[in-house]
């Protein structure tokens, strides 16, 4: 959760700057106290194509920070399978994918999600609910698999998604919206000699250089048109215990935000 604060005596800011932090738990709160060196500032020119206040465009950064972190293994030729493609950093993960120059199969659970995710740059848009993805993918990828799975819903597709994978295939679990997955005995990866693992964003940007490379990345991509923030629904942050429920029951698309108490403060939900 992530939100827009007011910098104070920080060496080479001025007091009124706005910033954004990222990994940072806390958020839901109308004023937060955050160490220096955790926030940074978004240059305004990379924010002119967003539709949306000043400050709700920097609380979504964690959100780009998150898919940068997760797409640098990304490159031409590669193939990539994104869950809950329609979601706020899986639909950043399929447009960076996408530029990337690789081959982009994603997975939804609604005709209106595949829309989206096709607009984002799945080349391949599955819906769930109608049989076996794994077996979709095989038949996309000619029996090969995918290089990489980014996976965030957890319980309900984990053991799928490792059998869409290719030999010394990646798999990235990043989330468990549906439950915490069942435990992988190391004998199910050694079938195929594939990789998981269970990244965070605070090992990303653990030092300071690491967030500024990080943010610097994901503003650059911002500006030059390569990501665009879908922000498709608003909640008053009295009401974020609704907002956690439609994110539970996939009703949501996007980013998520929450209004703290005006236009001027808001705060993020991925």
């Amino acid at each position: 959760m992530y939100l827009s604060l007011t910098i104070i005596n920080i060496t080479g800011r001025q007091v009124g700057d706005r910033v954004a932090h990222a990994g940072i738990l806390g958020a839901y709160a109308e004023e937060r106290l955050v160490a220096a060196d955790r926030v940074y500032q978004s240059p305004a020119t990379s924010m002119t194509s967003l539709q949306l206040q000043p400050c709700s465009k920097q609380a979504l950064l964690s959100c780009f920070c998150d898919a940068w972190g997760r797409a640098v293994q990304v490159e031409r030729g590669v193939k990539i399978l994104v869950h809950a493609a329609a979601g706020g950093v899986r639909s950043l993960l399929c447009q960076w994918g996408n530029a990337l120059g690789a081959t982009v199969i994603g997975v939804v659970s609604t005709e209106a999600k595949a829309a989206q995710a096709k607009e984002d740059g799945a080349h391949h848009v599955l819906i769930q609910s109608e049989g076996d993805f794994a077996e979709k993918v095989k038949e996309i990828t000619n029996g090969e698999g995918v290089d990489i799975v980014y996976d965030s819903v957890g319980k309900d597709t984990l053991q799928q998604s490792l059998e869409c994978l290719r030999r010394r295939g990646l798999m990235v679990c990043f989330g468990q919206s549906s439950g915490l997955p069942d435990p992988i005995p190391l004998g199910a990866l050694a079938k195929k000699s594939l990789f998981l693992t269970r990244p965070s964003l605070m090992d990303y940007t653990s030092t300071r250089d690491e967030l500024l490379e990080c943010a610097g990345e994901v503003f650059t991509a911002l500006a030059a048109g390569i990501i665009k923030v879908r922000v498709n629904q608003t909640y008053q942050l009295a009401q974020a215990a609704q907002a956690q429920k439609d994110l539970k029951e996939r009703k949501t698309t996007g980013s998520t935000v929450l209004i703290v108490d005006s236009a001027e403060k808001m705060t993020g939900m991925v």
